[in-house]
């Protein structure tokens, strides 16, 4: 999972999504029966194994390590504190070389000797793809990762170091004790067109987010919505963002993540015993959007899914 969104949605996916929820009704639909409460409670504990195998790996989170943001021209890299950008890190050659900006273009220029790999092979010079035009390029030193993202229009280097002492000493998760009655069959109210969404980031960076609709539930008797997007085309699950009322006290405080099925006639299959952190509760080096101010539902206790970590960052 190498980025949380993406910041438009075609309109096939619009379509699509629409289609799927022709046979909507203003009704609440019926509540998950026993056998597929059963089902979810089977599949939280793999769903839970898979959150933590691909949080610890060697592409994980965990191992972020550096976010610098580019400068028009030529940006200096590598361990010497003379440089425009600097990794302190013994995996990283004092000059490594210079990510050089002329305009959407970023080529790196790798210092002579730097030890600079790009699939398993050196690098004199070699143009940089980003992570929003498909897979980035990456490039290695040793245990250490880089390669080109972009936020918001603006062009930055991300570093992973699968030596990052926040892998090595990695604490584990967290959970609330799973409970049944927070799996919702929720309403999905597709919006026509689709809606468009200010999205903040935790650096203040802000896109428009086409939310194609609004997941709706009922607890204790109350209605609730959350907005939903689309990370990219294509994708074949919602996203959603929230805050609640253990936000910053049980659970992260910028608010919590989860991926949903998309709509089937018009209902979606909502299970808060999968909320999870956000990247950025483990380190400083992630980009993480912020819920929307519709989607913090603050006078709501949602407390179960994951809990605050215990090493983490508490916004």
């Amino acid at each position: 999972m190498s980025r949380h969104f993406k910041a438009f949605v075609t309109a096939g996916a619009l379509t699509a999504l629409c289609v799927l929820s022709t046979t909507i009704t203003a009704a609440q639909p019926p509540a998950p029966s026993a056998a597929e409460l059963a089902q979810e409670r089977a599949q939280l504990m793999q769903w839970q194994a898979q959150r933590l195998a691909s949080l610890t790996s060697e592409s994980g989170w965990l191992t972020l390590t550096g976010l610098y943001w580019l400068k028009p021209g030529a940006n200096t890299f590598g361990s010497a504190k003379s440089n425009a950008l600097r990794l302190d890190n013994p995996a990283l050659a004092s000059e490594a070389g210079s990510f050089v900006v002329s305009g959407d273009r970023v080529r790196f220029i790798a210092h002579k000797g730097a030890g600079v790999m790009h699939a398993l092979a050196p690098v004199s010079e070699i143009e940089l793809v980003a992570d929003t035009q498909g897979e980035p390029t990456l490039l290695t030193s040793g245990s250490v990762t880089f390669f080109l993202i972009e936020r918001a229009g603006k062009l930055g280097v991300r570093v992973r170091d699968t030596e990052n002492p926040a892998r090595r000493q990695f604490k584990g998760l967290q959970y609330f004790s799973a409970d049944d009655s927070w799996v919702f069959n929720a309403r999905f109210e597709p919006y026509q067109p689709g809606k468009s969404v200010r999205i903040v980031n935790i650096l203040g960076m802000v896109e428009e987010m086409q939310a194609p609709g609004a997941l709706v539930f009922w607890k204790d008797g109350k209605e609730y919505r959350l907005d939903a997007v689309l990370e990219e085309p294509g994708d074949t699950e919602l996203f959603v963002m929230f805050a609640d009322a253990t936000s910053g006290k049980e659970t992260y405080g910028a608010g919590r993540f989860m991926y949903v099925p998309m709509p089937v006639n018009g209902v979606v299959r909502l299970n808060f015993n999968k909320a999870y952190n956000p990247p950025c509760a483990f380190n400083d080096f992630a980009t993480c959007p912020l819920p929307p101010l519709q989607n913090r539902l603050m006078s709501l206790r949602v407390n179960v899914g994951e809990k605050n970590y215990a090493d983490g960052h508490h916004p």
